[in-house]
This record gives structure tokens, C-alpha cells and sequence, in this order.
């Protein structure tokens, strides 16, 4: 096979094995072919929480954790951030390329005429508790919709597929307003498809009793900028739920709501959360070097929020536009207080070999919640803010996995440490 190759030695019958090596990895059913005896099931890889696991071949989302590198479908981050909207965006995922003129017009329009919801969702959202969750209320609602359109399960019939895409990228937003709205006790607030799309879901949020709200430019663009930075980030746990539960050809709905199910955890999608309660729990600057001493010591239970990062060992190139953004956005709502803690927090860390030694730079999360709370949006919602952009990125890779060759149902293997054949003992004669 030459030099793309890996020989392998089992030193338990001392057969040697030869096998490929594509795009830097061995496929895990060669090993299979290892065998300690002709009724052995063959070689498996154990690796829990796939942490050196690829399970596809992707070309939408590129990671180099390392250099502190993010490129949708090649495009740097810092790019599209920069100049591009969220929505031009959602078509780069999707299709692969930047739109021209009149496709971004056109796919735009397509979003607009789907962004009302059945007033039968808004009936089932009405049924929640008046303290229930938003973003229970939205993972509920999405897997509702499923019902509402059953010829999403036409899955391999391009046309139908792409329909339900845009479906769920309009209704997403409306769905999450609403929720909001259902947590504070107001009204429903319709969409208006003149406003652009992060606009339109600020009215839906905001407005009160005025014809039409009037949307802060400032904060109308903070907010795109946001969607974009979480429109995709390669196989997380969400996206990785989103092609396991994909893979057995199921609605997108339903997909995209154990998507959302999966984003609702502490461990991913609550992050930004997390740190704005470090922040608030520290109070002032003067409390910074007593926390991170504490932290350094691992004497207690502190840990440093909004630092490291599974994929990154270097900054985040996430946090470096949101940094920036954080700045335009206070000079419209005012300086958050906790805004002087968090630099001083950086600060410290940045220059301290104990964080230096452990990569630990600031993600993604740590001045996002400090622009969402500045925005007005309560803690809670934080998630929800975080869901509405990525379901664009769930999708992209839902719709790669279904056209991929290579794909079938998801079925990992498990390395079984339980007992055997044991007989059956009756309910008298157990000890």
C-alpha cells in the first residue's frame, strides 16, 4: 500500500495487518479483520464521547483548534462576521457557495412567506405553564410541527427537503418569540416580513403597543453578527444528535427538536449563562484575584467560566468579534457593570502561566451573555438565542449526512462488562 498506510502487529497471534489511510484516518471497520481466533468478533476502537472519533466526511464546517481557526464552508469567521449578513450565510451553508443578487433576493423572500406559524402552534403554546421554560417551549413546539407537516418525511425528494429547510429557518425566530412572550405574560406579536430577519424577531420580542417597533440598528446588526458566529460549529453534541437521530431517515422537525434537546443541556448550550452568573456572583474587580487564586488552588468548587474550549487550544476566533461587538453594543444600551470584571478576568488569565500552560483562553461564551443581558434578554432565553441561529447549521449537516453514501443508521458498538448466561432463580431461593 506504500506510505499511506498503517501495519499493524497483533502481538497475540503475530499476524501483521496492513490498512489505508485516507484524509489522515483508518477506517474503524478494517480493524475488524483483526481476530485473536476465527470466532472472534474482531478489533474494535473504544473511545467514549467520541473524543478521536470522526463519524462523517464533511464540507461545510472547517475547525483548527490549535491555530484558533473557524471557516464556514472556507470562508474565515472574522470574514463573514465582518460583511456578510446572517442570512447570506444560511445560503452559504446550505448550498456551499455565496449567493449572487438576485438567489439571496429570491431565498430571503422564500424565508419571509414562511415565517407565520399555524394558529393551532400558537394554541399548543398557550397550554404550557406560565413558568415553563422557553427553551422547553421550543423543542416541544418544533417536534409539534412535525405533525403539522407530515410530507416532511419525503425526506429524499429534494424539493420537499429544501421546503422544510426554509420552513423551520422562518418559524424558528417566531416560535422563540413567542415562547419569550408566553414567559412575561404579553401577547403574541405576529411577524413583520418588511423588517430583515434578526429585525423581525427583535419586534417580535419587543413590541408593545406602537404600529410598528422600531428596531435599533445597532443592535438589529449585534444581533446578525451573533446568529452567524453560531450558525454552525462542525460535530457537537447537538449536531451529532441531529445526524444520529437523521440517520433513520426522520423528519427534519423532529431532528432539529432533538437537536434543540441536546443544546438545552448545562454542558453546551448553557454556557454564556454560566458565566454571567460567575460574573454577578463576583460582584467587583477587587474580588477577581481571591477567585482566580481559588480557582489556580482547585481548593473549592470555582471554576473559570467561559475559558477553554473541547475543540480550542488557542483564542477563540469566536471571542475576538465578540469582544469588538461588545463595545457597540454598550455604547447604545449602556456599560454593563460586569463588563470591568470580565476584562479583568481576561487580563489575569491571559498572563498567568497556570492558564497559558492549560490553553485555557476565552470561548465563545464569555462576552455573549454580557451582550444578550445588555440587550435585555433574560438568562433564561440565552439558550434559545443560541438554538435559533445553529437550527441553519443542524440542517446543512442533516441534509449532508442523508445525501452521503457512506451513511446508514447510527449504531455504535459497546465493549460489554456485564454477566453471562446466568440461569433464571426463582423468587423463594434468591438470597
Amino acid at each position: 500500500m506504500g506510505a499511506n498506510s498503517l501495519t499493524i502487529t497483533d502481538n497475540r497471534t503475530g499476524k501483521t495487518y496492513e490498512l489505508p489511510i485516507e484524509n489522515g484516518a483508518i477506517r474503524a471497520m478494517d480493524l475488524r479483520q483483526i481476530k485473536a481466533d476465527a470466532n472472534d468478533f474482531g478489533l474494535m476502537t473504544y473511545d467514549p464521547s467520541f473524543m478521536n472519533t470522526a463519524s462523517c466526511k464533511s464540507k461545510i464546517t472547517y475547525i483548527d483548534g490549535d491555530a484558533g481557526i473557524l471557516e464556514y464552508r472556507g470562508y474565515p469567521i472574522d470574514q463573514l462576521a465582518e460583511k456578510s449578513s446572517f442570512l447570506e450565510v444560511a445560503y452559504l451553508l446550505l448550498h456551499g457557495e455565496l449567493p449572487r443578487a438576485a438567489e439571496l433576493d429570491a431565498f430571503v423572500k422564500h424565508i419571509k412567506v414562511h415565517t407565520f406559524v399555524h394558529e393551532n402552534v400558537k394554541k399548543c403554546m398557550e397550554s404550557f405553564r406560565h413558568d415553563a421554560h422557553p427553551m422547553g417551549m421550543l423543542l416541544s413546539t418544533v417536534g409539534v410541527l412535525s405533525t403539522f407537516y407530515p410530507d416532511a418525511k419525503r425526506i429524499f425528494d429534494g424539493e420537499a427537503r429544501y421546503h422544510h429547510v426554509i420552513r423551520l429557518l422562518a418559524k424558528m425566530p417566531t416560535i422563540a418569540a413567542f415562547a419569550y412572550r408566553h414567559s412575561i405574560g404579553f401577547p403574541y406579536v405576529y411577524p413583520d416580513n418588511e423588517l430583515s430577519y434578526t429585525g423581525n424577531f427583535l419586534s417580535m420580542m419587543k413590541k408593545i403597543s406602537e404600529p410598528k417597533y422600531k428596531v435599533d440598528p445597532i443592535l438589529e446588526r449585534a444581533l446578525d453578527v451573533l446568529f452567524i458566529l453560531h450558525a454552525d460549529h462542525e460535530q457537537n453534541c447537538s449536531t451529532n444528535a441531529m445526524r444520529g437521530v437523521g440517520s433513520a431517515h426522520t423528519d427534519p422537525y423532529s431532528c432539529v427538536a432533538a437537536a434543540t434537546a441536546a443544546l438545552y443541556g448545562p454542558l453546551h448550550g448553557g454556557a454564556n449563562e454560566a458565566v454571567l452568573k460567575m460574573l454577578q456572583e463576583l460582584g467587583s474587580v477587587k474580588a477577581v484575584p481571591a477567585f482566580v487564586k481559588e480557582v489556580k488552588e482547585g481548593a473549592g468548587e470555582k471554576r473559570l467560566m467561559g475559558f477553554g474550549h473541547r475543540v480550542y487550544k488557542n483564542y477563540d476566533p469566536r471571542a475576538r468579534v465578540i469582544k469588538h461587538l461588545a463595545e457597540q453594543v454598550f455604547e447604545v444600551t449602556g456599560k454593563n457593570p460586569l463588563l470591568e470584571i470580565a476584562v479583568e478576568l481576561e487580563r489575569i488569565a491571559l498572563q498567568d502561566d497556570y492558564f497559558i500552560k492549560r490553553k485555557l483562553y476565552p470561548n465563545v461564551d464569555f462576552y455573549s451573555g454580557l451582550i444578550y443581558e445588555a440587550m435585555g434578554f433574560p438568562t433564561e432565553f440565552f439558550t434559545v438565542l443560541f438554538a435559533i441561529p445553529r437550527t441553519v447549521g443542524w440542517l446543512a449537516q442533516w441534509t449532508e449526512m442523508l445525501l452521503d453514501p457512506d451513511q446508514k443508521i447510527a449504531r455504535p458498538r459497546q465493549v460489554f462488562l456485564g454477566a453471562r448466561q446466568r440461569d433464571y432463580v426463582p423468587m423463594e431461593s434468591r438470597g
